[in-house]
């Protein structure tokens, strides 16, 4: 596992359904649907709590969800 922080879930808004899978599977609930006029879409919240456990992108069924390391960090992609 990554220390918190450091590698964090990169969402592309324009090709976000809003389908909430990712909100279900993120374990400590950072993920939530987001309402932009008549389009949801998937947000973190809090992301110096994330792990990186990437289950937010592992589920997203149209792989809108990408992992990356947060800014500043040393981590390698």
């Amino acid at each position: 596992m990554t220390q918190r922080g450091t590698v964090l879930p990169e969402i592309d808004l324009k090709r976000c359904t809003g389908c909430g899978w990712c909100v279900a599977a993120c374990p400590l609930d950072l993920l939530s649907l987001e309402r932009e006029g008549w389009k949801k879409h998937s947000a973190l919240h809090d992301a110096e709590r994330c792990t990186g456990c990437a289950y937010c992108a592992i589920r997203c069924p149209f792989g809108v969800i990408t992992m990356h390391p947060a800014a500043g960090s040393s981590v390698a992609p």
